[in-house]
């Protein structure tokens, strides 16, 4: 008993350790933020703490926060519908070669999204020349480049979630007289409703965070908020810098009590 004990103790401490390890950064990160000493530097613990550097936010930050969030926001919807489409048709649609269908829409994961953003920056430079469309450095041009790395993931999680549902639902439902669209609307969805959640928020995420493939596609006027922090921590530092990181953290752990409140994060962890 007393060897089950230590282990349980040893277990938990380890698990605690781990815990911290995680959640330091952000922590030291939020801390130093309320520091209300020198602009050059922020002290943790704290000297003074007040607000000082939030209300100190500059106009740069907040605009790239409505480029961020607008981009993510689109881009995962779209790729929320057009993964939910391509799951039906790769688990539903009896089609030859689904394993090849299904390693295609896994290949954006594997490309390095650095190596994703030089081939968007030269086709959209190739189609402004042969079409007159510019998409690069602008919205329309960030949103379909994160539609490209977002729909592989509502690929995967609502494709997980078909593959479970028994089929004889959908025949029950025509037996009935349902329609195919009503089948889907009152059968389906409801159904695969967690999994699209899930996948909206991997690409809501991505695309929200991402550096690597914002950065070749942003410009002055289109620059989203990573690449906002990314740019001034290179020739300068502020602690709004700071400010903004924790309103980042803060946002992220709304969204996972969305998540939470809506789909359930154990259903997420499960994909």
């Amino acid at each position: 008993m007393r060897a089950a004990a230590i282990r349980r103790w040893m277990a938990f401490g380890l698990c605690l350790l781990v815990y911290l390890y995680l959640v330091a950064p952000v922590i030291v990160v939020a801390g130093a933020s309320l520091d209300q000493g020198s602009m050059f530097a922020a002290i943790f613990p704290p000297q003074s703490i007040g607000l000082r550097w939030y209300y100190e936010i500059p106009e740069k930050y907040l605009h790239a926060l409505a480029i961020s969030a607008t981009a993510a926001a689109i881009a995962s919807v779209i790729s929320g519908a057009l993964g939910t489409l391509a799951a039906l048709g790769v688990v539903r649609g009896k089609i030859p070669g689904t394993e090849w269908l299904r390693a295609l829409f896994r290949a954006p994961l594997q490309i390095p999204f650095v190596v994703t953003g030089v081939v968007f920056l030269q086709f959209y430079y190739g189609l402004q020349a042969f079409t007159g469309v510019e998409l690069a450095a602008t919205l329309p041009g960030l949103i379909v480049a994160y539609v490209f790395v977002g729909t592989p993931y509502t690929v995967n999680t609502v494709g997980a979630v078909l593959e479970r549902l028994n089929p004889r639902l959908d025949e029950a439902a025509a037996i009935l007289g349902a329609s195919r669209w009503s089948t889907f609307w009152r059968v389906t969805f409801p159904l695969i409703r967690p999994g699209l959640m899930a996948g909206m928020l991997y690409a809501f995420i991505i695309a929200f965070g991402d550096v690597p493939l914002s950065i070749f596609l942003s410009s002055p006027d289109y620059a989203t908020l990573p690449v906002v922090i990314f740019q001034t921590l290179q020739f300068d530092f502020s602690p709004t810098v700071l400010s903004i990181s924790t309103l980042i953290a803060l946002m992220s752990v709304f969204s996972l009590w969305l998540v939470q409140r809506f789909v359930g994060l154990d259903f997420v962890a499960k994909r």
